[in-house]
């Protein structure tokens, strides 16, 4: 007879016939913290179900031309805005400063984030940026205007002209200054000439300043600053890219 074998009825003795197998972690979606089964995606490289996929298909925020033309038109409203409180402060305060450079970066880029709803991308980043130093430099035109003004509405030192008699060539002939008439046929400067002037000199303001040494210096590197605000801001929310579906191997699913 053999010896009679110990009962493992007590359940100390692990069972295999009815062993669990722990879930994978990677086999969890990390939207809805339940298991996959069969088909599953990955979200910039996560693990999620294919109810979770469609939802996030839907939130993502997608890019259209309506999106990018509203956004350039709010974006020119804050190029407005930006170049009418740079000039203002100059103008009011009489001081150059390049501090509100950081104050325009962030409103051309708040305009176009109002005008996409929120929708951003390399294409609003560099609208954003060109807007924002537009918006500084070309406040240099109202400034100085408002420069040429204040100069002509100053009182002038009144001076006595000694009237001058024709001088006497050498053969004995009067040679009489120029006329009137003659300096009215100079050729005058077109408006829109004048106009391109302006805006071209404008444009190449912050980097003519420079002649003015450190100051000049700074107030170039504060534009840089308020332009990456706007660069920043109009990124928009963080695309997520959703791949798949997949399908998982038989070892995993069983």
């Amino acid at each position: 007879m053999f010896p009679a074998m110990p009962d493992n009825s007590d359940g100390n003795t692990p069972q295999f016939q009815t062993a669990a197998y722990a879930q994978p972690a990677s086999d969890v979606c990390k939207g809805c913290n339940q298991p996959i089964t069969g088909l599953y995606y990955r979200a910039n490289g996560a693990t999620v179900c294919g109810s979770c996929a469609d939802r996030i298909k839907r939130q993502a925020p997608a890019d259209s031309h309506s999106d990018f033309t509203r956004a350039i038109l709010f974006g020119l409203v804050g190029f407005a805005i930006g170049l009418t409180l740079y000039a203002a402060f100059v103008i009011i305060t009489g001081i150059s400063i390049g501090y509100i450079s950081l104050a325009v970066g962030w409103i051309v880029g708040k305009a176009m984030m109002l005008g996409s709803k929120g929708v951003g991308g390399r294409r609003y980043q560099v609208t954003a940026v060109l807007l924002t130093y537009a918006a500084v430099s070309m406040a240099f035109i109202p400034i100085a205007i408002s420069s040429l003004r204040s100069e002509k509405s100053q009182p002038k030192v009144e001076q006595r002209s000694v009237p001058q008699s024709p001088t006497s060539a050498s053969d004995g002939s009067t040679e009489n200054a120029p006329t009137a008439s003659a300096q009215e046929n100079k050729p005058a400067v077109s408006f829109g000439k004048a106009i391109a002037s302006l805006v071209m000199i404008g444009l190449a303001s912050p980097f003519i300043e420079l002649q003015e040494g450190f100051n000049g210096f700074i107030g170039l590197i504060i534009l840089f600053v308020g332009m990456q605000f706007a660069w920043k801001m109009t990124a928009g929310t963080k695309q997520i890219n959703v791949e798949g579906p997949y399908q998982q191997s038989a070892a995993t699913s069983a």
